[in-house]
C-alpha cells in the first residue's frame, strides 16, 4: 500500500490545530479509510504489516488517544471495575483498596476508585459516573448517611455484579464480606471485664449503619450478660472522626462519675479520646482503660499503644476482588449469594492492659 507523500505537512498543519485526534484524522494522513485504521489498531489479520505499523506510528506522532467507552460500547466489556470508598484517609480502606487493585490487574482488569466521603448524594453521583463509564461491575462500602438503597438497586437492575464490603451486610441482596462485628463489641467487653473495668462507655456510629447498630447491640448484650449498667448518656453515635472522639471523651470526663472504660468503634475516635484523657492527666488504662477498632498502623505506634480489632482488610479485598472475578465468569447467573464473615481479633495494647 502507498501512502501519500505530504504525511508530514498533514501533521504539521494537525498539530498546530492543537484538537483532539480521531480515527479519520489519521486516516485522512495517511490516505486511506477510517475503517483501515481502525483494523490497524486492532491487529486485524487482513490488514499488512506495514499500514499496521504507519498507522501506529501517525497515531503516536498525533498523540491519538483510544475511546475506551466506545470500545466497551461495542464489546459490551470494559475490563474496568468500580470501587466505591466511604473514605480514603485510613490505612483499613487503603488495604481493601491495594488488595482489590492487586488481584484485578492479574486478570486484566483495571480499577476506578470514587470516594464518596461518607455522603449519601456523593454515593449516588459515583454510581451514576461509574454505570456511565460502563463498567463491568462495582464493589463498595456505605457511606455513614447511606439508609437509602435505591442508588444500589439501580445497579443490581443493570445486570453486573454488585459486591459489598464492610458495610452493607443484609441491607442489599448481594454479595458481602465483612466480620462480625456483634461478635467483636462481645469480645471487647468481655476484655474490659477481665481487666476490673465497671462502667465502659462507649463511642460507636450510626445505629442506621448496619456494622455500627451490630458493634452498639453486641456492646450492650455482653453489658447485660455481665451484669454491668446500661447508661444511655454512656454511649455515644457520631461520625467516628478524630474530633467526634475528643468531643465524646469532654463529655464522658465532665460527667460527674467518668466511666473507667472507653469502647471507640474507630481508631480514629479512639485516638482523639487517648488525646483528651493526655491532656486531662488521666492515666491509661489505670483510670480509663481504652479499647479502638481497625488496627491502624498508628495504634501500635503511641504512648499506651492501643489496644484495637484487626479487621483483616487485607483478606476483605482480596475475597471481594475473587468474588467479582466468580460473578463475571459465570456463563448462567445465579442468585445464590455468598456472605463471607472473616473471624477478626483483638489485638491486646498496654491501653488496656490493668491486669
Amino acid at each position: 500500500m502507498y501512502f501519500c507523500s505530504n504525511v508530514g505537512t498533514k501533521i504539521y498543519y494537525f498539530l498546530k490545530k492543537n484538537k483532539k485526534t480521531t480515527i479519520k484524522d489519521i486516516a485522512n494522513v495517511l490516505g486511506i479509510t477510517p475503517s483501515a485504521v481502525s483494523k490497524a489498531l486492532n491487529d486485524h489479520p487482513r490488514i499488512s504489516k506495514e499500514t499496521k505499523l504507519a498507522v501506529k506510528q501517525i497515531a503516536e506522532n498525533l498523540n491519538y488517544q483510544r475511546n475506551h467507552l466506545a470500545s466497551a460500547l461495542r464489546k459490551g466489556k470494559s475490563n474496568l471495575v468500580g470501587v466505591i470508598v466511604p473514605r480514603t484517609n485510613s490505612h483499613f480502606f487503603s488495604s481493601v483498596l491495594e488488595n482489590i487493585e492487586r488481584v484485578l490487574n492479574k486478570e486484566g482488569y483495571n480499577v476506578i476508585i470514587t470516594q464518596s466521603n461518607e455522603s449519601y448524594s456523593k454515593e449516588c453521583k459515583n454510581i451514576d459516573t461509574l454505570l456511565h463509564t460502563q463498567v463491568d461491575g462495582i464493589i463498595a462500602s456505605l457511606a455513614n448517611e447511606t439508609v437509602d438503597f435505591s442508588y444500589f438497586e439501580k445497579i443490581k437492575k443493570k445486570g453486573i455484579p454488585l459486591i459489598l464490603y464492610d458495610r452493607g451486610d443484609n441491607d442489599i441482596d448481594v454479595d458481602y464480606i465483612g466480620i462480625d462485628d456483634y461478635d467483636m463489641s462481645h469480645m471487647v467487653v468481655e476484655h474490659l471485664v477481665n481487666q476490673n473495668c465497671k462502667r465502659i462507655a462507649h463511642i460507636g456510629g450510626y445505629r442506621h449503619t448496619r456494622i455500627f447498630k451490630n458493634r452498639i447491640n453486641g456492646f450492650i448484650d455482653a453489658l447485660k450478660k455481665h451484669q454491668l449498667p446500661l447508661e444511655e448518656h454512656l454511649i455515644f453515635e457520631n461520625d467516628l472522626t478524630l474530633n467526634d472522639g475528643r468531643n465524646a471523651m469532654i463529655e464522658l470526663l465532665d460527667l460527674p462519675e467518668p466511666p473507667d472504660a472507653v469502647f471507640a468503634a474507630s481508631d480514629y475516635a479512639a485516638l482523639g479520646a487517648l488525646q483528651v484523657m493526655q491532656e486531662q492527666n488521666i492515666k491509661v488504662p489505670e483510670q480509663i482503660a481504652l479499647v479502638g477498632f481497625s488496627n491502624e498502623p498508628f495504634t501500635s505506634l503511641v504512648k499506651p499503644a492501643i489496644t484495637s480489632v484487626n479487621q483483616h482488610s487485607a483478606k476483605i479485598g482480596t475475597i471481594a476482588a475473587e468474588t467479582f472475578i466468580k460473578r463475571i465468569n459465570q456463563k448462567n447467573w445465579t442468585p445464590k449469594l455468598t456472605k463471607n464473615i472473616l473471624k477478626s481479633e483483638l489485638i491486646v495494647r498496654a491501653s488496656s492492659k490493668r491486669i
